[in-house]
């Protein structure tokens, strides 16, 4: 059977006596006795799945993937950096195969660890762009997520906008709102600029975006959305599904903020706009290799990747397929097409340029 999150207890507690006892195939624990069916024991017929995901619509791909293949989907869903230093520590007696995680600077983090293994198929490199993943295989964009601009209706004109570097300009003095640094998403945005720009011209960036801040940062997305509707700045940066997430929300509060907002494709006479995405590597010890690659690859197919854009909002890696109308609506931009392993190579110095800048 497929674990979601509304059976993780079990699951946890089946694969960590697992990694404990030193096996290489996960036991099922679908029995509420503890009992394991002969299929799932005999380690054949499942694939071991860590996912920092939380997406509820994410289980009907699961379940696709088994009633297509009859393998079984063990799913573990947590925190990345815990589900990076759960593999850490499990070591070689890890059960896992393949981890899925969100932003190229977190990939990047587990390669770095040593968490990947090389892949080589022919279905994922036809079906992914270069840009969406690792250059030696090590891991694959499963989704893709702008980061725009969102503008305030009644104080900006879409015309006043153009590129993420013009947002550090006098006339944008404490009329922008962003999250903090720290995150991510910010660290990769920041290190796109450094791969474009060169690192002088993102410092410089940084610092003008700092000075124009209309408060210091605090929030996740949605929260700059709000303020931006409230007022409290007039244009901020954010992922797109968070604005599309409050505009097809049932809640009519969330909708009229999406209402007061415009959504803006910065950078569109030059690089693109900026991408980032959600992916997966197989996990160097994987005890089901072979079934961790079919996954891979179910998850490129037409009908996954629809389910992937309509059910969390964000944008299909594979060209052709349709999307959630609030998506469609946006319209269609261009994408940079940096290769987004390069966010995380660039980590490092996006982190020391953001504190010389007062990022906070």
């Amino acid at each position: 059977m497929k674990f979601t999150r509304r059976g993780l207890a079990a699951t946890i507690a089946g694969l960590a006596m697992l990694a404990t006892a030193g096996c290489a195939s996960p036991t099922s624990t679908s029995q509420a006795d503890g009992e394991t069916s002969d299929e799932t024991a005999s380690g054949d017929a499942v694939v071991n799945v860590y996912s920092s995901r939380h997406y509820d619509t994410d289980d009907s791909l699961y379940q696709g993937f088994t009633e297509e293949t009859g393998i079984q989907v063990n799913l573990i869903e947590g925190k990345e950096d815990e589900l990076l230093e759960r593999i850490k520590s499990e070591g070689a007696n890890s059960p896992a195969d393949l981890l899925i995680t969100v932003d190229a600077g977190r990939l990047w983090r587990a390669e770095q660890e040593g968490v990947f293994q090389p892949v080589s198929s022919d279905v994922l490199n036809s079906s992914i762009p270069e840009s969406l993943r690792d250059p030696d295989g090590l891991w694959f964009g499963l989704t893709k997520r702008a980061r725009v601009l969102v503008y305030n209706k009644e104080q900006v004109e879409p015309s006043e906008l153009s590129t993420y570097e013009a947002l550090a300009e006098p006339e944008w003095k404490g009329r922008v709102c962003i999250r903090s640094s720290s995150n991510v998403y910010n660290q990769s945005l920041l290190g796109s600029i450094i791969a474009t720009d060169g690192p002088q011209a993102a410092e410089t960036w940084a610092k003008g975006l700092v000075s124009n801040l209309a408060r210091e940062p605090e929030g996740g997305d949605t929260d700059q959305i709000k303020a931006v509707a409230a007022g409290q700045c007039d244009v901020a940066v954010v992922n797109h599904y968070y604005w599309a997430r409050l505009d097809t929300s049932s809640d009519a509060a969330d909708q009229q903020i999406a209402e007061q907002v415009g959504v803006f494709f910065p950078n569109q006479a030059d690089r693109g706009t900026h991408v980032n995405i959600s992916g997966a590597g197989v996990v160097v010890n994987a005890p089901h290799r072979e079934n961790a690659i079919a996954f891979l690859e179910y998850l490129v197919s037409p009908d996954a990747q629809e389910i992937f854009a309509k059910g969390s909002l964000e944008f299909p890696v594979v060209e052709g397929v349709d999307v959630d109308p609030v998506i469609e609506s946006l319209g269609d931009f261009k994408a940079d097409t940096l290769n987004v392993s390069e966010y995380g190579q660039n980590n490092p110095e996006a982190v020391q340029i953001a504190d010389r800048a007062g990022w906070k």
